[in-house]
């Protein structure tokens, strides 16, 4: 009787060890916080930055040269702006008597014609723009680096997978993904997060080729795939949705650190569904050799449909380093609305997976991805318009839900493709899907920096001039 009771837990473990459903919901899982992990940061890593080191750089030129300025007759009647960069002050007349002067430390009298602020930045929101041109270029290296290093890995990983299977490598991704994560949560410099980021994209290049590889695999029908592959990659979304706004909220509200250490807590829980349901311990490679990755890269579908993948993400890439610090110097949108900006988008994607996960399937895969990629462009085009966070929901939204049609239309083509072209082992050819997925995210990011390296330049030598 004891054996018994003793055995049924066991037993029960090893038949739903065998269900596809709790395969789908560890990928699932495991796609939700390597996405929340990549978004979290969007919306505090420029904030922290202009927080900490512009802080830092104009600390003892605040409190050494020029003071803000005191008011002897009428307080009410000026707002002085210090400029960390001229070392002047500016006045702005909020209302006075006419015939009044206002006196400064520095300059003595001033007479009393003053109308409006001395030109300098009429948004009035933000000091430093010279320091935020910079920091533009450095957040941008610094989310690069995790699709860089994911474009460095992705070549060993697939082969790696083909010869150990699926479960290994999953839960190695699952252990890199929980130390960037601490790393994350305690890291205080520029450095110690670029170092962070970099180990994201080693763990999340292990976990993402492992988990859709092994969906392929165990969804052999055309249409239960494309499904599935819709859930899965809706777990994807949910981690973008829930990334940034949930970190903007975190870092205002409770501090920089609460973000991170309650994803590790999540990751350690998504760890040990991994030990239960995979058996990570047990080597299981494929029973026939995979395809090589040269063949796959020569043929011209495979390409065709990575490169839609490349295209459609390289505009939420773009937008990724630079709509933050773009709000906070046009819109002086406060920190939590810098991680909210990306809802809409989130939202939309998720809603899009999810919807032409199966309807792509009837309407061709090919003009799901066609429409997509022209939405997307229409959206990219809309984004500029925007004056507020308002103005950004459209544009966003229509971004996120187009970039989900290619998405949840690809991914099942790429297994498709090798199911009739190739042999049925999918660890190569998703590979290769993350690869165009990190090189969109590269190129964008690293295009966007040296356009704003030219930029910088440009200014810098026209204030020489």
């Amino acid at each position: 009787m004891l054996r018994i009771v003793w055995d049924a837990p066991q037993q029960l473990l090893k038949e739903r060890r065998e269900s596809r459903k709790l395969v789908l919901v560890v990928v699932f899982v495991a796609l939700l916080l390597d996405n929340m992990l990549l978004t979290v940061v969007v919306p505090i890593i420029p904030n922290f930055l202009y927080a900490t080191e512009f802080k830092e750089i104009n600390t003892p030129l605040h409190l050494g040269t020029t003071t803000v300025s005191q008011h002897v007759l009428t307080p009410r009647a000026f707002s002085t702006i210090f400029s960390f960069f001229g070392n002047d002050t500016m006045a702005i007349k909020e209302s006075a008597p006419s015939g009044t002067a206002w006196t400064d430390r520095t300059s003595g009298t001033i007479p009393p014609l003053v109308t409006e602020a001395i030109p300098a930045q009429q948004n009035n929101c933000l000091q430093g723009t010279e320091f935020l041109e910079e920091e533009n270029i450095r957040v941008g290296v610094l989310f690069a680096s995790k699709a860089l290093m994911q474009l460095l890995v992705n070549p060993f990983v697939g082969p790696f997978i083909n010869r150990i299977g699926y479960h290994i490598p999953m839960f190695v991704g699952f252990v890199i993904l929980f130390l960037s994560t601490v790393m994350f949560a305690f890291s205080g410099t520029y450095t110690l997060l670029f170092v962070a980021r970099t180990l994201q994209g080693i763990g999340s290049s292990f976990s993402s080729v492992a988990g859709l590889g092994m969906l392929a695999s165990v969804y052999t029908d055309d249409y239960e795939r494309g499904h599935a592959m819709g859930i899965a990659l809706g777990g994807l979304a949910l981690g973008v949705l829930m990334g940034a706004p949930f970190g903007s909220l975190m870092y205002v509200f409770v501090g920089r650190s609460s973000p991170f250490l309650i994803l590790a807590f999540l990751a350690l829980l998504n760890g040990a569904l991994q030990l239960c349901i995979l058996q990570p311990s047990k080597v299981s490679p494929e029973s026939a050799k995979g395809t090589p990755l040269l063949t796959l890269l020569k043929d011209p579908y495979i390409l065709v449909a990575a490169g839609s993948l490349c295209f459609a993400n390289m505009g939420v890439a773009m937008l990724e380093p630079t709509l933050p610090i773009w709000m906070m110097q046009t819109m002086c949108s406060p920190e939590w609305q810098l991680g909210l900006a990306f809802l809409p988008a989130s939202v939309s994607y998720l809603i899009g997976t999810n919807l032409f996960g199966v309807l792509a399937n009837k309407m061709g895969r090919w003009l799901c991805s066609m429409i997509g990629m022209m939405v997307i462009g229409t959206s990219l085009l809309c984004v500029p318009l925007a004056y507020n966070i308002f103005g950004l929901i459209g544009p966003n939204a229509g971004l996120g839900f187009s970039i989900g049609m290619v998405d949840s239309s690809v991914m099942p083509i790429m297994g498709h493709l090798v199911d009739l072209r190739h042999t049925s082992v999918y660890g190569s050819v998703y590979a290769i899907a993350d690869v165009a997925f990190c090189m969109g995210f590269a190129i964008a990011h690293g295009d966007l920096d040296m356009c704003n390296s030219e930029a910088h330049k440009g200014i810098s030598s026209g204030r020489r001039q």
